[in-house]
């Protein structure tokens, strides 16, 4: 049994970690911070979480407390893990960062997408990008894992296969994604009230979204080498769920694609490869720690179009983070997650 804390519990991301590890036999909650919360009881807040954490209440950050547990997550906005981290980091703790600010490796780049200096570019050499498909082997060595965001989540896992094979043309990746209302967080802003999201559907950040350059680094690193990527996220009237579009351009239509994707995750536990010709839904992994992919290539050219879907609170954020910890302390991968989508 390890001990864990959650810097930032009040958001939807930190409520859905609550969710998942009231299910984990071999996690203890000991500590979740919420400066404008403290003192109020979790079940009080979140009448779904009663009968699972009645005795824990929020309670103003302190970095003795936090470093007192074996693992820290933070489902923070951008900016304060920076100012935790390192602290923790030092006392021994695990620090599990659901935020931005560990995800690009360039401290710069970092401070232009963000509007902010980087409050930690020493930390950044040694922070594991927490995708588990592609870094399981250093996740397993980290002390800070910076677990990606929900777009990059589905883009990566749904053109990884054809970069890592060198099959498609890096020049012109598009990926076409939609989001449910919550990747907005729990703040309220006007755009997320229902009069003004429901029945309606929009594009956003065309010029350029700071999930971007997250995208952009993974595939790189993918490709070895540079990439040209045109994304653009649209909002879309539902709470759970990442659609993602993406096309690549594959000239080489001798390769059986359903065969490199369903040989590429044949070991991932939480990647499903459809059947050829198959369209995944977003219900079809709302609350599971599932990536579903599909593979086309329509009239059989050499467009290929890939689909992806995910959940963006479980596998997107709160879910993978969990995939993070269970491979981080050597549990079972499925630990807390094993539980299927939830239909309708």
């Amino acid at each position: 049994m390890i001990k864990v804390g959650i810097v930032g519990g009040t958001g939807y991301t930190g409520v859905e970690l609550l969710r998942l590890l009231a299910q984990h036999p071999q996690v203890d909650v000991a500590v979740i911070t919420s400066r404008s919360e403290a003192g109020i009881k979790v079940s009080d807040m979140y009448p779904n979480l009663r009968g699972h954490y009645d005795q824990l209440a929020f309670s103003v950050p302190d970095a003795a407390t936090l470093g007192a547990c074996d693992a820290v997550f933070f489902a923070t906005p951008h900016g304060v893990a920076h100012a935790l981290a390192g602290e923790l980091l030092a006392a021994g703790t695990k620090v599990i960062d659901l935020s931005a600010d560990f995800r690009l490796q360039d401290a710069e780049e970092w401070a232009n997408w963000y509007g902010q200096p980087h409050g930690a570019p020493e930390l950044l050499g040694e922070a594991v990008y927490g995708l588990p498909e592609v870094n399981r082997e250093k996740i397993k060595a980290a002390r800070l894992i910076a677990v990606p965001g929900c777009y990059p989540t589905a883009a990566q896992l749904g053109l990884l296969p054809l970069l890592e094979a060198g099959l498609a043309d890096t020049s012109r990746l598009i990926a076409d994604c939609k989001s449910g209302v919550s990747g907005a967080g729990r703040g309220a802003k006007v755009g997320s009230l229902f009069c003004e999201a429901g029945e309606s559907m929009m594009a956003y950040s065309v010029k350029g979204h700071r999930h971007l350059p997250e995208i952009s680094q993974g595939l790189r690193r993918a490709s070895g080498g540079d990439i040209g990527l045109t994304f653009v996220p649209h909002l879309t009237p539902m709470i759970r769920g990442i659609h993602a579009t993406l096309y690549a351009t594959v000239a080489d239509k001798s390769v059986d694609l359903q065969s490199l994707y369903e040989q590429r995750y044949a070991n991932e536990p939480f990647v499903d490869v459809m059947p050829a010709g198959s369209h995944p839904e977003t219900r079809s992994v709302r609350g599971a720690n599932v990536c579903r992919l599909a593979i086309h290539r329509p009239q059989g050219g050499d467009l290929v179009v890939v689909l992806s879907v995910i959940d963006n609170l479980v596998k997107g954020a709160s879910g993978q983070a969990v995939q993070n910890l269970n491979i981080l302390f050597g549990f079972d991968e499925r630990m807390g997650l094993a539980h299927a989508g939830m239909m309708p």
